[in-house]
C-alpha cells in the first residue's frame, strides 16, 4: 500500500478480515467489494461464495492466489505471504 510493507495489523484496521492459509493469508474487505467476481471466475476452489468460510488459501496453490487476488479491480482482496 503506497509503497509500504502491508501488515496484518494495517489491513485489519482498514477493516479487512484475514483468512489464513499455510503459504498466504488472504484478506477482504466485504465493505469495499464491487462484486466482480474476478476472484470466483479466477479459482473457485479458493473463492467460493456460498461456502463458510467463502475464502480457503490452501484450495490453490500460493502463485495463483496472488495472481487472483491482483486482478480484484476495487482493493477488496489483499495478501501476504508467508516466510518460506
Amino acid at each position: 500500500m503506497n509503497g509500504e510493507p502491508v501488515t496484518q495489523e494495517m489491513l485489519e484496521t482498514k477493516g479487512y478480515k484475514r483468512y489464513h492459509g499455510e503459504g498466504i493469508d488472504i484478506y477482504y474487505n466485504k465493505d469495499i467489494c464491487a462484486h466482480i467476481g474476478n476472484c470466483v471466475r479466477g479459482n473457485p476452489d479458493i473463492f467460493e461464495v456460498g461456502r463458510r468460510p467463502w475464502i480457503i488459501p490452501d484450495n490453490g496453490s500460493v502463485e495463483n492466489a496472488v495472481y487472483v487476488v491482483d486482478t480484484c479491480p476495487s482493493g477488496a482482496l489483499k495478501y501476504i505471504r508467508k516466510e518460506e
